[in-house]
């Protein structure tokens, strides 16, 4: 994934940069990039933040910087914001989503001559770059960045800083967020609506799917209005959202308790407690426990000190340690104990598997697990949440190849909460992790936690619809 932050001021903007872009550093894995425009033109700093905060790798370039207009992006893995000169000017570029087709993109634009990209460390294209082509093909920002959403396949959420004032664009299908906010000093773009309350912005508008708007220190001007069409991503409210932000007006933690209050609906097991694997499970233990009448506890905790989210490194033996060395279990409260997990989800499993088993080493006598979601059994193709993914990685998959060998599989019945197959395939994955029970949430159930109709959101890595039913 990534996130972006945006401000264009009356006063100096680059505190309100900083700190709005350092809100998103749940969102990225790789890379985080600032840039401004002031007296002295563009200045741009780009840090790598694998193994290190943000804040602490641009606590000293920010005293370099100054200008009242920035924005700032939390990257995936490839360098941004760019500085790009074009036909249409100097302007500073960031964006977020994925480019499934940038093979077929790039192969187009080298039939132009004179086109040509600069690769980056891992011999591919800068993504970014490819949009930046893309948008300087046409006669202005308005139509350059039109002309992009429609010719990717995937997403593309971007901003666009020239020295007029910022382009802030969501992606054709809204699948991920933008929000709007101001101060009496002037405007603020983010995807995460956390970033606004402790920078004094309040929030003006959720733009729309493809929707673009130009802010400047003076005011905010709609240039293309919205879509029609939103299939906002499901997994915002369920795991990678911040629980402080809203979309779409619909807060990530109010949400992630209705989640757990209908798993606890749905349910009928003893336990002793419930716990949630931190940090996205949490929410969904407190609505279960709170709607089962069940006491929450918590039988290991997490070191945040030091130890990053388990998913950013790209090697799966270091996400795995990382997972182990981060939460520490507690014997006291797992000895004897039959627990009951809530999780955001299962993806590979590995790591959870891991957990279970150290729950089990501690004594536990019983550990039952409630995903807040469907099984995972198709790869996100719209969103960059791992590059080294594999749909066939993910637990649900594994367990429906082993069940049905090689060959043609209807994963359709996999789908289907009522089928044989389905049940067949949660006991496979159960009896994989060695849980003493599995279930996991029902779509429908899900949908009604979010709030919103199950036409407007995506649920394509559930259900294997890529358009609305």
């Amino acid at each position: 994934m990534g996130g972006f932050f945006a401000v264009a001021s009356k006063d100096d903007c680059v505190r309100s940069l900083f700190y709005g872009t350092d809100y998103h550093c749940h969102l990225g894995t790789r890379r985080g990039g600032l840039a401004t425009l002031g007296e002295d033109g563009f200045k741009r700093y780009i840090h790598d933040i694998t193994n290190a905060q943000f804040q602490s790798k641009f606590e000293s370039d920010i005293f370099k910087m100054q200008g009242k207009m920035g924005i700032g992006v939390i990257s995936d893995y490839e360098d941004q914001p760019l500085i790009i000169s074009s036909h249409l000017g100097r302007y500073a570029i960031a964006t977020v989503g994925v480019v499934k087709n940038a093979d077929e993109l790039i192969k187009t634009a080298f039939s132009k001559r004179g086109t040509h990209f600069s690769e980056m460390s891992i011999g591919e294209v800068n993504p970014t770059e490819l949009i930046a082509t893309l948008i300087n093909q046409e006669d202005g920002f308005e139509e350059g960045i039109r002309k992009a959403q429609q010719s990717i396949e995937g997403s593309c959420s971007l901003l666009l800083l020239t020295e007029e004032g910022i382009y802030v664009a969501r992606d054709r299908l809204g699948r991920t967020p933008v929000v709007i906010g101001s101060t009496l000093n002037g405007y603020a773009a983010t995807m995460e609506s956390c970033a606004f309350p402790n920078l004094g912005f309040k929030v003006d508008k959720y733009l729309g799917p493809g929707e673009i708007v130009f802010i400047s220190p003076d005011g905010i001007e709609q240039k293309i209005p919205p879509g029609d069409e939103m299939q906002i991503c499901s997994f915002l409210w369920i795991y990678y959202g911040y629980p402080a932000s809203s979309y779409e007006g619909i807060n990530v933690e109010a949400t992630r308790y209705r989640c757990g209050a209908a798993l606890a609906e749905n349910d009928d097991v003893e336990v002793d407690y419930v716990a949630g694997i931190p940090d996205s499970g949490i929410a969904h233990a407190l609505g279960y426990a709170a709607k089962a009448n069940i006491h929450y506890r918590r039988p290991f905790v997490k070191y945040t000190p030091t130890w990053s989210r388990s998913f950013m490194p790209q090697d799966q033996s270091v996400r795995d340690l990382i997972a182990k060395m981060k939460l520490i279990p507690i014997r006291e409260l797992t000895e004897g104990q039959r627990l009951l997990f809530c999780e955001d989800s299962i993806v590979r499993g590995t790591q959870l598997k891991d957990t279970i088993q150290r729950m089990f080493d501690y004594g536990a006598s019983e550990v039952h697990m409630r995903p807040a979601c469907p099984p995972l059994i198709f790869a996100c193709k719209f969103l960059n949440f791992s590059r080294s993914h594999s749909e066939l990685d993910l637990a649900g998959r594994k367990a429906i190849s082993e069940l049905e060998g090689k060959g043609e599989m209807n994963l359709e019945e996999y789908t289907d909460e009522s089928s044989d197959k389905y049940h067949a395939m949660v006991t496979r994955v159960g009896q994989k992790m060695g849980l003493t029970s599995l279930k996991y949430q029902r779509l429908d159930d899900m949908v009604k936690a979010i709030g919103l109709p199950k036409e407007r959101l995506c649920t394509y890595c559930w259900s294997g619809c890529d358009r609305p039913e």
